[in-house]
């Protein structure tokens, strides 16, 4: 039943989420906030990922479960950058936090990196995720290009605007000093990013988690009817 009520009414979830995804990237591009843009961001990711699963495709659903796991690397890592800033300057406003390539240079390398990240850039887990779910939602209608091409454009303007606008520019006149990250920070940047990048070469464990797991539930199935099928003749001979 639900199956039947999902064929019949799964357009107006996924046309909902596809314009949610793209209005929300749009409030992202007015955020001054850093906690804001990036909380709003994964906002914009998960609308995606709710077309995805809701075409009810094996694409659909694969994709859907790797952006999660990658999206949730990336989001957490921008957050723990965020954080770093924070607990230098004491204000999360972009209007302060402007200028950090003088500030932090060495951070900056971790914004770049988890920022491309965060736009699917090559070879992220992200980038796995988005083909599958743009080659789900696509096979579905090809009408939903449209809100898809918005989505991915504004995806990246509001990723290279929290990127831009606080590394570059004239630093806060309220700063007078330079600051290095601390070597816990940096292992914990580095947890974030390095898995997000080595798991694409394990791509199987997303991609074909599920038909593995069919797989397996059929040869234990399999099993088990042999199984059957011996007790039984043996019953039978010994009758």
């Amino acid at each position: 039943f639900l199956q039947l009520m999902n064929l019949k009414y799964s357009f107006v979830w996924i046309s909902i989420s596809l314009v949610g995804g793209v209005l929300v990237s749009l409030v992202c591009l007015r955020q001054t906030d850093l906690k804001a843009l990036i909380a709003y961001s994964s906002v914009a990711h998960m609308g995606i990922v709710l077309a995805g699963l809701l075409t009810m495709t094996y694409w659909g659903l694969c994709g859907s479960y790797t952006l999660m796991i990658a999206h949730g690397l990336c989001s957490s890592g921008l957050f723990c950058l965020a954080n770093v800033s924070y607990e230098r300057l004491g204000s999360r406003s972009m209007l302060i936090n402007k200028g950090l390539l003088n500030f932090m240079p060495a951070m900056t390398l971790w914004w770049f990196l988890l920022s491309s990240a965060n736009m699917a850039a090559p070879p992220t887990l992200n980038l796995l995720g988005e083909i599958s779910l743009l080659n789900s939602i696509v096979s579905w209608s090809w009408i939903s290009m449209i809100m898809l091409s918005f989505l991915s454009f504004f995806s990246a303007a509001y990723t290279l605007y929290l990127y831009s606008f606080s590394q570059h520019g004239k630093l806060f006149s309220g700063v007078y000093s330079f600051s290095s990250g601390k070597i816990r920070e940096y292992l914990l940047m580095l947890l974030h990013w390095l898995p997000l990048n080595l798991l694409i070469l394990k791509s199987e464990s997303c991609i074909l988690w599920l038909y593995l797991n069919s797989l397996k539930k059929m040869l234990i199935c399999g099993v088990s009817d042999m199984k059957l099928f011996i007790l039984d003749r043996e019953m039978f001979i010994n009758l």
